[in-house]
Order: structure tokens, then sequence, then C-alpha cells
């Protein structure tokens, strides 16, 4: 069939044969293969581009030793764009599975890709997009696809323009290509929903990189009634990305009309999303109050828990200022059974306990479940209650010298315990010491933390248009057998990206490789270097097994100990003893001093040894 008169039968035999993995059938198709690579067809020869990347997964070197490359390398100089289309498509996926080809196009190749574009069906366009490397030039010769229908072409045409303005130097002409951008993508969003979604995924790393692309079209990414809930939450967070002082206000009245919403993951983003712009925009933060006490009125449960979490953070921001707002979320204690709103107004009760009128109150209501809340809102009233006792010392002795026993005796959370001990031996010492740490001012929170890192966001542009761009992750982290892609260090690159690509660098990420590449191995961890008395491996002797500085490997040494512990008549009380007699002549006793800080009735342990029907807390 590879050899009969219609092309057709020579292009589907070559297609089959290259879709059966099997020895016999791939040594039998060599020939067939080299023949369908030069035939006078072009419909058989794009066929036969795309079996030689095929035939590459199931053997790579009878590919590079039947000097198949060289001939697709040939087809990149065809006359039909189609199997110049398809011999890049075909050297492209051979580039990014091998780790010693890399295809790297000269400027008269790209130049001659760009020229047949138009000439090319929409995928082929999509193809041969992703290949073209010059930068002004080949920007302004692309920039024509953006008017494309499919949306594949347009969103591969802005990766290659965010790419090259990487090289560009001039800002006028790359603010022009931004504002050339914006529109295409909101054509985008006319879309069926699943486009849109895919579309508002790309756009969230875009204009992180880019805020000028669509920095005055905040409303083109209002929620319609009949979105879907993806595709809302889409949305709010890049109305979020694109609020600033001089737009927030429509901003806003749309989040308080979705807070309303009967989608309860709606609205608890929508909730949250207020918050964030509060502490975003500063002159926002008065009016993002008044809507939040608005919501509170609500009584809906779910979105006061949202309100409490968020007032938390804007207390955060803004230390000193909004502290009139606290009796009303005071006010709604009662509703809050999630674990991080109960954590959020413990934390404010413990904070601003000076400025409470019945603090104490508020915290032993709390307590009473202490030992039943999660682990997050236990460490909150830990904190609490230490905070409380520091301000209000005759107020808040008893309380503090109950959950401390508690954190301390009756909880298994190795966190807690340790944070109880801490708080306890930290009061011991110094009570001073313990308030100047304790009730020491805070940072302010802000939002740089939401935005991605600029090294791991250049190499997730690099994906755009892929599911790396929609998951917002590497490919590499789910895909299998895919090589990373950094943005390659060049003379060519701009100040401003040469920087940032020094900075990854020197922040101690994987240095950019050269396209084609992949990482290198990490170097072995030499575990002599730590001690010199280190156990090392003697790959003469035995299995390979780690032998310490006389000869023995572990399964000895434990004979050898065990010998002597019989002889000499020990058992392992005596050696827990021992050892904690060597840690306490060392370190000293962690529970020493407790009885000179505490000295009273109101708190004693019993579960541990050292201290034993001793008064330790008198206030």
């Amino acid at each position: 069939d590879c050899n009969d008169r219609n092309p057709l039968i020579r292009a589907l035999a070559i297609r089959t044969m290259a879709y059966i993995p099997l020895p016999v059938v791939i040594g039998s198709m060599i020939e067939p293969l080299r023949h369908c690579l030069r035939d006078q067809d072009p419909y058989v020869r794009k066929t036969a581009a795309i079996c030689v990347a095929k035939l590459y997964v199931y053997d790579p070197r009878l590919v590079d030793k039947e000097g198949f490359i060289t001939m697709l390398r040939d087809l990149l100089a065809d006359s039909n764009p189609t199997v110049v289309a398809n011999a890049v498509a075909a050297l492209t996926e051979i580039s990014e599975r091998s780790e010693d080809i890399a295809l790297k196009l000269n400027l008269g190749v790209t130049n001659k890709l760009i020229a047949a574009m138009g000439e090319c069906s929409e995928w082929v366009q999509f193809d041969r997009l992703k290949t073209s490397l010059d930068a002004e030039g080949i920007c302004e010769r692309i920039l024509p696809r953006l008017q494309h229908a499919n949306s594949a072409v347009v969103l591969t045409t802005i990766k290659i323009l965010m790419y090259m303005m990487n090289y560009i130097s001039d800002n006028e002409f790359k603010d022009r290509i931004c504002k050339k951008m914006g529109p295409p993508l909101v054509t985008l969003l006319a879309s069926g929903p699943e486009v849109q979604y895919v579309t508002l995924r790309n756009i969230l790393l875009i204009i992180q990189r880019r805020p000028l692309i669509l920095r005055n079209d905040v409303k083109v990414f209002f929620c319609k009634y009949n979105d879907p809930i993806y595709v809302k939450l889409a949305k709010l967070e890049i109305m979020y990305r694109l609020s600033r002082e001089e737009n927030f206000k429509p901003v806003l009245a749309e989040l308080h009309e979705y807070a309303s919403e009967v989608d309860i993951d709606f609205v608890r983003k929508a909730v949250r999303t207020i918050g964030r712009l509060a502490i975003k925009v500063p002159a926002a933060a008065n009016s993002c109050i008044n809507v939040l006490l608005e919501l509170l009125e609500s009584k809906i449960p779910y979105v006061t828990q949202e309100v409490v979490v968020v007032v938390k953070d804007i207390f955060r921001r803004y230390p000193n200022e909004y502290e009139s707002v606290i009796p009303k979320v005071c006010e709604n204690m009662d509703d809050l059974a999630e674990p991080e709103a109960k954590a959020a107004i413990v934390w404010i009760i413990g904070q601003y306990a000076n400025r409470i009128d019945n603090p104490l109150e508020l915290l032993e209501d709390l307590s009473f479940s202490f030992l039943e809340d999660p682990v997050e809102v236990q460490l909150s009233l830990l904190t609490a209650v230490v905070k409380l006792f520091l301000q209000k010392p005759d107020q808040g002795k008893d309380l503090v010298s109950k959950i401390l026993k508690q954190a301390t005796e009756e909880v298994d959370n190795p966190d807690l315990r340790d944070r109880g001990f801490m708080y306890w031996r930290l009061l011991s010492i110094n009570a001073g010491a313990a308030k100047d740490i304790v009730l020491a001012e805070k940072p302010t929170i802000s939002t740089e933390t939401d935005r991605m890192e600029r090294g791991a966001l250049d190499q997730l542009l690099l994906h755009t248009a892929t599911l790396g761009s929609i998951y917002h992750k590497s490919p590499e982290s789910f895909i299998r057998n895919t090589k990373s892609k950094w943005l390659s260090d060049s003379p060519a690159l701009n100040a401003a990206s040469r920087q940032a690509l020094m900075m990854t660098i020197d922040d101690g990420l994987p240095a950019p490789l050269p396209p084609g590449s992949i990482a290198p191995p990490p170097p072995p961890r030499d575990l002599g270097a730590l001690d010199p008395k280190a156990s090392i491996v003697n790959k003469n002797e035995g299995n390979g097994l780690p032998v310490d500085e006389m000869g023995r490997r572990p399964q000895e040494i434990d004979e050898d100990q065990e010998e002597d512990a019989r002889e000499n008549g020990n058992n392992a009380d005596d050696d827990e003893a021992d050892r904690d007699a060597l840690a306490n002549e060392r370190y000293g006793d962690p529970y020493a001093n407790l009885e000179q800080a505490f000295g009273g009735s109101a708190f004693s342990t019993t579960s541990a040894s050292r201290i034993k029907n001793s008064d330790l807390i008198d206030f």
C-alpha cells in the first residue's frame, strides 16, 4: 500500500504502520517512510513528517541512525505550507523529548514561516507561531494573527508577543503592543464557558506581568447571572488584580452585590475579595469596612464567618484604625462554627483585650471547648489568654493557668504542647520580657505575597495556551518526561528582563536553561563532610551498608549494644534516666525556675516527673 498510485492510500498506510509499536512493523516501515518523506504529493509528505515524531517516541536511536531528523529539517524548505507546519510540529515534539536535540530557527527560516502563514489553516498557524523567534520585526508581522477567529491562534500569538517583549527595549513600542493585545482577549470572553475559563486563567498570568494590557477593562470581568461557578471565581480574581484607586468604587459595588448571591462558595469568595481590596487599596478601606458591617447585619452564618476572617486581616493591615467595629464583630461570636472564623475572633479579642469591656468573659466562653477545638483554634486561644494576662493580670491569671495546664498535660499535639511550655517558661523567667515578645508590634501585612514570583511567572508565560497556564503549574510537575522551559539568557535581553533573570539565579532558583536542554542532576551529597567520624560506605565489603570507624555494620552495632546491656544489667528505664540527666547537665532543666515564678496553688502538674505536687502559679 505504501507504493499505491493513490496518495491517500500511501499516506494512510504509512500512518497506520507508525501507530503500531511492534519491532517487526517498525523495522519494515523504515524504507517506506524514507520514500514518503520525498513523495511528490504534499499530503503524503506532511503525514510522513508526523510519523517521524511518532517513531521517535518508540525508538529515538533508530530515527537518529536512519537520518530522519535531517530529512525533517530539509522539509522546512518545502514549498507547501502544510508540509512545513507538520515538519515544524514534528521537530518541536522531538526537541521536547530529546536531551541533545534542539529546534533553533534562524531569521531566514522564521521570516519564511511568517510569510507563508496567510496561506495556512488555523492549526498550521498555531504550530508555526509556537516556533517563531527577531523581536520588533516579528511582533509587527504576527500582530494580524490577533484578529483570528480561532482562540488557539490568538493565545499563541499573545504568548509570542509576551516572549518577544523581553528582547525589546523601546517602552513606547511595548506599550503599543500591550494596547493591541487587550481587545482580542476581551473578544475571547464572548465564547463558550470552556474557552472563557481557559482565557481567564491565561489572563490572570498576563496581567501580573503586563498590567497595562487590560488596565481599563475591569468592567468586562463583571460576572453574568448565567456564568458557571468556575468562570465566576476566575473573574473575581481578575477583578481584584485590576482594581486600583481610580476604579475601586464600581468593583466594590459589584462585590457587594455578589455577597447576596445564593451560591455559598461564590459568596465566600466575594467577601474575601472585599477584604483583600481593602488591604490592597488604602483609599477603599473605609468603604470596604462599611460594606462588611452591612453584611454582618444579614446574620447569615457563612457570610458572618467570612466577614470576621477578613476583618482580622484588615486590623493587621491598619492597626489602631478600625477598633470601633470590634463590638459589632463580637456580637456575632455565637454564629462562628468554622475553625478559621473562631481563630480569627479569638485573635481579635486577645490582641485588643485592653479595649474590650469583657475580654475575660468572651475568652472563658470559648475556653469551655478548648480540648475539643481544632488545633488552629487551640493555638490562637492559648496565645490570646497569655495576651490577656499580660495586659490585665488581675483578670487573666485563673484563665491562663487553666489553659496552660490543659495545653501541657491534656493535649497530644506537639506544636500546641511546645507552645504551652514556651509561654510557661517565658512567664516564669521574666514577665517583662514576655510582654515585650508576645505584645510586640506586629509587621503590617500587604498584598505583595499575592504576586507570583517573577521567575516562575516568566516560566508559566512560556506555556501560555497549554495546561500549564490553566493549572498555573509547570508542565513537568504533572506530565512525565517533560523538560523545563525558562527564559534563556541572551545579550539581546532588555535591561529589566536581564535584571529579573539575574535575581532569579541569585535567589537560588534553577538557572534558566537554553532551549532544548534539560536540567542537570543534583550533585551527590557528601555525607562524610558533615562529620569527620561519620559513617562511610565501603563498597568493597558486603552489600555496601555503612560501617563505623571500627568496621561494624548497623546490625553488628545493635548486637554489641544489647550484649553490653545484658552484661551490665542495665534496662531501658535506666538508660532513659541517664540520657535525661546528661541532657539536663548540658542544656539545663527545662522545668527549672517554674516554682520561683508561679509559686502558688493556682497551677500544678502531676504528669511531669520533675514537678511533683508543686504549686506553680500564684498571681
